[in-house]
């Protein structure tokens, strides 16, 4: 938020800064690195080629011959998660490139280590989430040029040719156009505690108007995805190994356990900007849904989650309202 004027205000518990939100883009990751260090090259030679090598099921040979890389030599937020991207992207590629029906058991210790290690240093899970899929995926081809889909690439695929590129790229301006509403999610919020009904008011019609044009955002998905490919291809290689009859052991990360884990694939039900809403707004869902999705923060960078947990503790826009009714 902007800093204020020197009068005395009352604190603000919901500064974006404090969750590693931006004030341009939200939840997305600003601008994110498109290029690991030198030492990692294997890893990104390996991820720029994979809808290829899937293709010519060459991925889990060529995945076998990557050298044993420590993750201890990436430096910084935007390189861990880079690697994040990347080694999930890989290990997607690796456990599904033969389809539902051959998923492999073991992910090998060159590729399981690693991303187990990066995965430990950002409180992510070792599998691709939302905050790699979307998030931390994207790219302007003019670096000058504007966020629309025209002038946007995604950093790392996978098969799904185009389809795979609209829905990650869809995504991402749903994301964007989340961004007023979680600035009026922090008004909102700054507003009850001052007793500020025309701030509550206007913060409240912001919300409305995000919540529109993320909707708005989400209907192009019709026209950059096809329906087919998403199913017979897409939706494979978003799978986890946590409830999936294809993996029913889950996967064992050689090299850290030789017992399986099981983790969820990717799913917009890891987006923070839903999550932040539903707790605002004090939507509760039926006891399994609600089992399911306060599962998915786990898959959330943590101050994501933080900032959601924030908005939980906070007072309560619904007892305000009917308090003031």
């Amino acid at each position: 938020m902007e800093p204020g004027d020197g009068t005395e205000e009352t604190p603000q518990p919901l500064a974006l800064a404090r969750f590693q939100l931006s004030e341009e883009f939200g939840f997305l990751l600003p601008d994110p690195l498109a290029e690991l260090p030198a030492p990692y090259g294997p890893w990104m030679e390996v991820a720029h080629d994979l809808p290829q090598l899937i293709a010519s099921h060459r991925l889990r040979s060529r995945v076998l011959q990557m050298p044993q890389l420590s993750a201890r030599h990436l430096y910084g937020h935007e390189e861990l998660r880079l690697a994040h991207l990347v080694l999930g992207f890989i290990t997607m590629g690796y456990v599904w490139q033969e389809g539902e029906e051959g998923a492999v058991k073991v992910l090998p210790r060159n590729l399981a280590v690693p991303f187990w290690e990066v995965s430990q240093a950002l409180g992510l899970p070792p599998i691709l989430t939302h905050a790699d899929f979307v998030l931390a995926n994207w790219r302007r081809k003019d670096p000058n040029g504007p966020l629309e889909i025209e002038n946007l690439d995604t950093i790392v695929s996978l098969p799904g040719g185009e389809s795979l590129r609209g829905f990650v790229l869809v995504t991402l301006l749903v994301e964007k156009a989340a961004v007023p509403g979680i600035k009026a999610v922090v008004q909102a919020l700054r507003a009850i505690l001052q007793l500020d009904e025309e701030t509550l008011h206007g913060a409240l019609q912001e919300l409305a108007e995000a919540i529109g044009a993320m909707g708005k955002a989400l209907r192009r998905m019709h026209d950059y995805v096809d329906p087919a490919v998403f199913y017979t291809v897409i939706r494979i290689f978003l799978s986890g190994w946590k409830d999936n009859p294809a993996m029913p052991e889950g996967l064992v990360y050689e090299g850290v356990s030789e017992e399986p884990a099981t983790y969820s694939g990717g799913s917009a039900a890891q987006s923070t900007v839903l999550h932040a809403f539903d707790e605002l707004l004090g939507i509760r869902h039926g006891e399994e849904s609600s089992a399911f999705l306060h599962r998915m923060r786990d898959y959330m960078p943590p101050p994501h989650r933080a900032f959601v947990e924030e908005i939980r503790r906070a007072p309560s826009l619904r007892q305000h309202v009917m308090g003031t009714a």
